[in-house]
């Protein structure tokens, strides 16, 4: 039997999922390394940050798949993640 505190867990730990399933995917190319490193499984600081470094050095991306060009970044964080991630164009001044 659970008792009240094992109840109230299981009800923070359902509440906590719902957060992260309903919180708006994570643009790679505008969001900041303390923004990808907080809200993408298995990318820390070290490999946010990379992510912005190659993200100022070569441009936006194209698609989320690209983010396998970046050192650290393979196909498994980018599935991982995939329903997260999303990819809008940089603002254009005209």
């Amino acid at each position: 039997m659970i008792g009240t505190l094992g109840k109230l867990l299981v009800a923070a730990s359902l509440l906590g999922l719902a957060a992260v399933a309903s919180a708006d995917p994570v643009d790679i190319n505008r969001a900041s390394a303390k923004e990808m490193a907080s809200a993408l499984e298995g990318v820390g600081k070290a490999r946010a940050e990379a992510i912005v470094r190659y993200r100022e050095n070569n441009g936006p991306f194209g698609a989320v798949d690209e983010l396998v060009r970046v050192d650290g970044i393979g196909k498994g964080i980018v599935d991982m993640n995939r329903n997260n991630l999303r990819v809008n164009a940089p603002d254009v001044a005209g």
